[in-house]
This record gives C-alpha cells, structure tokens and sequence, in this order.
C-alpha cells in the first residue's frame, strides 16, 4: 500500500502548498486526484516518488510504501524503488523521449541499466511490452523515432516503458490531456486494462472530474493544496461534501440537456 499521512509539503520558506493531506492506494485500485492547476495534485505525484524539485520537502507527516517512510530513503534506495515497485507516466511522453534516438534503443538502454541482462533479451522485453499496450507492429515501433510516432503512440510507449518491471504502483501525471478526444478514450481503455492485467494500483492525476468519475474506484478532490472532498466514485458524483465539488459537478458540460457524470 501506498499512503500519504497527515503530509505538509513547501519550499524553502515559503507557504505550503501541499496541507495535511492523507490517502492510501491499494494495490488494483484506480484513485484519481482531480483538482484545478496549482491545487498540489503534481506535488502529490512529486513527492511520492521523492523527487521534489528545488527546495520543495516533506515538512510534516509521512509517506508509507508497505509500512516503511519513503522519507529516509537514500539515492540508491530510490533509485531500487523507482521504475520497480513505484513507475510512473508523464503528461507528454514526447518530452521524456530523446528525439534522435529511436524507441528501440531507448527502451533497451533503460531496461539494462535497471536489470543486468544482455541486449538481446532487453530487445525482445521491449518487443512484448509495446505489444502488451496494443501497439500495432512493435518491431516498426522500435525503429522509428518519437517525432514519427502520433500522441497516443507515444503514449503508449511512456506506458510500456513504466510497467516492463511490472510496479506495484503507476503514478500518471494526466496522462490524456495532450491528447485528442478518440486516442483519449483509448488511453483509458488501455489504464483499465493494466489494473486488470497487472494489479497495479494507479494513482491518476486529471482535471477532468468526468474522465475521474468514469475510470476511478476513488476520487480525491484538491483545492489550493487541500483535501476539499474524497470518496468512493459514488460518493463523489451523489453525496459531494463540500461546495467546491458541487461546482466542479456543476461544471461538467451536458449534451442536449444530459451530463454525463
């Protein structure tokens, strides 16, 4: 498990931005943090994978992964952790992935410096992980380069990458925004697909309260870097504690008179 408590990130001396926030993700859950730009949700992400940028810290409370506080891990501690146990998938794969070297070799670069194994293995990993995301024609995919690749392609590469160790836990930084409303529905499909193929449990950031509302098992509501609501996926769309949720329900275009959360 994967838990957050009671924790207070800032940086340097200024306010915080994160407040006592808690919650904890199961290993096969999908829990979506669904908030405005500049409610703490990136921070969220950051700080779980201990990779705070500048003067950002952990200030107050604890993050747990397994009962054990990520906050004393080393370097080398981290660098066991990340990519293994805890992977994760930015907004844009495309500014991850370096453009003039083909997918093939990054993807067989990265597998070897996280796992002593030989080229060869690494080459055919890489072929079955871009197959098991529904990538069409791997073998084209690893020979091309990521400007010759759609949005979603690249997509689906970031995710291919991000479970070749199989991690007990995906972190995805909104991870359909960038992308068109069909290769969107797409990306989804293919999330939910790795909850149930892997039982990964999937920490999901999105300001999209309807995308949360159809993927999740549970939605946690961030405003200025505090917890507004949480709750199961009914919860939220039926029993909305706090007025902010209402608003973001309320928000949520109808088609010919039908809302669609």
């Amino acid at each position: 498990m994967l838990e957050f408590q009671n924790v207070t990130v800032q940086y340097g001396a200024h306010p915080p931005v994160l407040h006592h926030l808690s919650l904890s993700l199961k290993k096969g859950d999908i829990l979506c943090l669904v908030g405005e730009s500049g409610s703490g949700k990136s921070t969220v992400l950051n700080a779980a994978l201990g990779l705070l940028p500048g003067k950002g810290r952990v200030t107050g409370g604890d993050i747990l992964l397994d009962g054990r506080s990520v906050l004393s891990f080393d370097e080398k501690e981290w660098n066991q952790i990340r990519g293994r146990r805890i992977a994760s998938v930015p907004q844009d794969t495309g500014t991850t992935l370096d453009p003039i070297m083909t997918v093939g070799r990054q993807f067989t670069e990265y597998i070897c410096t996280h796992e002593k194994t030989d080229r060869k293995t690494a080459v055919a990993l890489a072929r079955k992980m871009l197959a098991a995301v529904r990538l069409p024609d791997p073998e084209n995919i690893m020979d091309s380069y990521p400007y010759q690749l759609s949005g979603g392609m690249r997509q689906r590469v970031g995710i291919a990458m991000a479970l070749v160790f199989h991690p007990e836990f995906l972190l995805a930084d909104e991870p359909t925004s960038a992308l068109d409303v069909t290769t969107q529905a797409q990306i989804v499909r293919q999330i939910q697909e790795l909850r149930e193929n892997f039982e990964a449990g999937i920490l999901m950031i999105t300001h999209n309260l309807a995308l949360a509302a159809y993927i999740s098992d549970n939605i946690y509501v961030l405003k200025d870097g505090k917890l507004a609501d949480h709750g199961t996926r009914e919860d939220i769309l039926y029993h909305p504690r706090s007025s902010y949720t209402k608003m973001l329900l309320q928000s949520v275009p109808s088609i010919g008179g039908v809302r669609y959360v």
